[in-house]
């Protein structure tokens, strides 16, 4: 089974409301041309485990999501294209819906080796990039939170290197579905040997208490979920 990425034209029409920035650490650079989509849901009905996913982790279903926490470490990898582009993220929404508000840090080969940066997105709109500096192995701690009225706080920390960036974003969004994901925009992965994530917890509680699906992407599986933690493995 596959999903397919949602981009249909309405979603032109889903224009993101008023922002307000709120940076703490470097300012946002300008966006990049590719974004990370909700997955279609048809294809996973039925589905224990869905195999061929641009997602791969795991994902709560439902309503009323209102709070993700989750940390990750941003692997080292190793380029087999200049096509491969790839992050670890946590957000709400993009599963039965087509908005997603997330935030994570990427590698993109494009240029023949890995470069690193961290961004946010209130999709449909592009994602807006990060100018703080973000290295392979950095541990990351993301959160995405509803304040009501359409409106989202996301925070992303380096704890790494000792940067957060927290910035409140406003979209008509639906709250269905809570995730911790890697995702290829391209559907083309380098090469890692791991993505860990721990901590995660939904609307406060930890993230096994939603039963969330698990999903495989581009050869990469979740482990066991473990309370709010889990590798995604070749």
């Amino acid at each position: 089974m596959s999903f397919s990425i949602a981009r249909p034209a309405a979603l032109a029409a889903a224009a993101v409301l008023a922002t307000a920035l709120l940076p703490m650490g470097a300012a946002a650079a300008s966006a990049q041309p590719f974004g990370y989509a909700p997955v279609g849901l048809a294809s996973a009905h039925g589905s224990q485990w869905a195999s061929s996913s641009p997602w791969g982790g795991y994902v709560a279903t439902g309503s009323g999501f209102t709070s993700i926490v989750g940390s990750w470490v941003e692997p080292a990898v190793t380029c087999t294209s200049t096509n491969n582009l790839f992050a670890p993220w946590v957000g709400i929404d993009g599963y039965g819906s087509q908005t997603v508000e997330q935030t994570g840090a990427q590698v993109s080969c494009s240029s023949g080796k890995p470069v690193y940066s961290a961004w946010y997105e209130m999709y449909p709109a592009n994602p807006v990039y990060l100018s703080n500096p973000v290295s392979a192995n950095d541990s990351f701690t993301g959160s995405v939170v509803y304040s009501g009225s359409s409106t989202y706080k996301i925070t992303l920390t380096d704890n790494t290197k000792g940067w957060t960036y927290t910035t409140s974003q406003r979209l008509r969004a639906s709250n269905v579905s809570a995730e911790a994901i890697i995702e290829s925009p391209t559907q083309s992965y380098p090469k890692f040997t791991a993505t860990n994530f721990s901590g995660i917890t939904v609307n406060g509680s930890t993230f096994s208490a939603y039963n969330p699906l698990p999903l495989s992407s581009g050869g990469y599986s979740p482990t066991a979920l473990n309370g709010g933690s889990f590798s995604l493995v070749p």
